[in-house]
């Protein structure tokens, strides 16, 4: 199963419909983990620590900074930018796809958007 870290902005529907469907999937926000307000530097920092995939919506700035540490050979666990315009029914299932047919390792410096 993926590990996963929903950025702050990202939108409460799809994280609690993500959890109806899968009561134990291993996802946190950051503000559980204490890094509400941080830049997205740190978020992606964080996670490449704690081996995390990235859920956002903002297309405008995280996706540069995840491409920057991919340049930089940094670890990355991966960051799925999903569209905010997306159904957020579409987003639960692509997700729950994505979740249930793919390994944490697929996923390591590569940037994903959503919907597929």
């Amino acid at each position: 199963m993926l590990s996963l870290l929903s950025d702050e902005n990202f939108n409460g529907d799809i994280v609690r419909g993500l959890f109806l469907r899968q009561p134990d999937l291993n996802l946190v926000r950051v503000q559980d983990v204490g890094l509400q307000s941080v830049g997205d530097p740190d978020i992606l920092a964080w996670a490449a620590d704690n081996e995390r995939i990235v859920l956002t919506h903002d297309r405008a700035t995280m996706p540069d900074f995840a491409y920057e540490r991919i340049v930089k050979k940094a670890i990355m666990a991966g960051l799925f930018v999903i569209n905010d315009r997306m159904p957020v029914r579409q987003a639960i299932d692509e997700l729950t796809l994505i979740v249930d047919c793919s390994k944490q390792t697929e996923w390591v410096r590569t940037v994903l958007y959503l919907p597929l």
